[in-house]
């Protein structure tokens, strides 16, 4: 397990897959709200959602439209269930806040070099702490309890 020490943003604590982008995401147009898919045309995410995920990325960009948006998603239960980012600006704090989805940023390494998707990310914002599972990790005891229970069956 890996642990990341940052600062809070939004409150509270969230575990969840991770949903990793090296792409700023845009708001306004780059997302659809009622489902939380990545719509943006040339972003890596395009078709992938970030609903019930935790949300990895480096900032926000495009227009103060952002948080409108991301509000519009927690509406819809289309939010992610936490965001870590590295760029704060008032749009992605405003957009952290409306989503109403523990957020972190200043972290002492950075998350896009080490959290990927798939990852277990556990989120404590109160106390600036991120908490991340490799997927390998996850994958590992899962393959030993299904090779116990193939040798038990035979």
């Amino acid at each position: 397990m890996i642990i990341l020490h940052g600062r809070k943003v939004v409150g509270g604590t969230a575990a969840g897959e991770a949903l990793v982008t090296r792409d700023t995401i845009s708001g306004w147009g780059g997302i659809d709200p009622q489902t939380g898919v990545i719509v943006e045309l040339r972003h890596e995410l395009r078709g992938q959602s970030f609903k019930d995920k935790i949300l990895v990325f480096p900032g926000a960009k495009g227009s103060s439209g952002w948080s409108g948006f991301f509000h519009r998603a927690r509406i819809a239960g289309a939010a992610p269930k936490g965001m870590i980012f590295n760029r704060m600006t008032t749009k992605i704090a405003l957009g952290a806040v409306v989503t109403h989805s523990p957020a972190v940023t200043d972290l002492d390494q950075d998350p896009l070099a080490v959290i990927e998707t798939g990852d277990w990310v556990e989120i404590d914002a109160d106390q600036g702490i991120v908490k991340v599972t490799k997927k390998r990790e996850r994958q590992e005891p899962e393959a030993k309890r299904e090779a116990s229970q193939a040798t038990h069956a035979d």
